[in-house]
């Protein structure tokens, strides 16, 4: 006869109650980045003329968790008839960049965009290396048609 190892629903629970704490820390750590000080930093004073800086702020992030409980049978394939679980995990990443400047002065209030020589160029090449592979196929169609096709 088979016997089964039971439980109670305080063990399970505890370790449930641990991966729910985990995510809820971990997403209330990532929602203090969407907060406006991060997009809007502390105004700087010259004079009558206020400077606000302002930045993009990307937030990305993923998880798991798993518990588990139950029984097996004695013996049966090297299980010992115990049950048990845990596990989980995460991770994400922030990334903020200026993209302004707000200035307020007497004159009116206006924003200086801050132009990112970086992201332009990797752009134009992405862009010039997009275009060159369009070209190569327009120039050699037989040969482009016979790599769809596996050849």
């Amino acid at each position: 006869m088979d016997e089964e190892t039971s439980f109670t629903p305080n063990e399970a629970e505890v370790g449930i109650t641990a991966s729910v704490e985990a995510v809820e820390n971990t997403l209330n750590k990532f929602l203090d980045t969407a907060n406006v000080s991060r997009v809007y930093g502390e105004p700087i004073y010259h004079g009558d003329t206020a400077i606000i800086p302002a930045a993009e702020v990307l937030t990305g992030l993923g998880f798991g968790t798993g518990y588990g409980f139950g029984s097996g049978n004695e013996g049966e394939g090297g299980n010992s008839g115990k049950g048990g679980g845990g596990g989980g995990g995460g991770g994400g990443r922030t990334l903020a960049r200026p993209v302004a400047v707000i200035v307020a002065s007497p004159e009116g209030v206006r924003v200086q965009e801050v132009v990112d020589p970086t992201k332009i160029a990797l752009a134009a090449l992405t862009a010039g290396g997009f275009m060159m592979g369009m070209l190569m196929r327009l120039i050699s169609p037989k040969r482009a048609m016979r790599e769809i096709k596996g050849e």
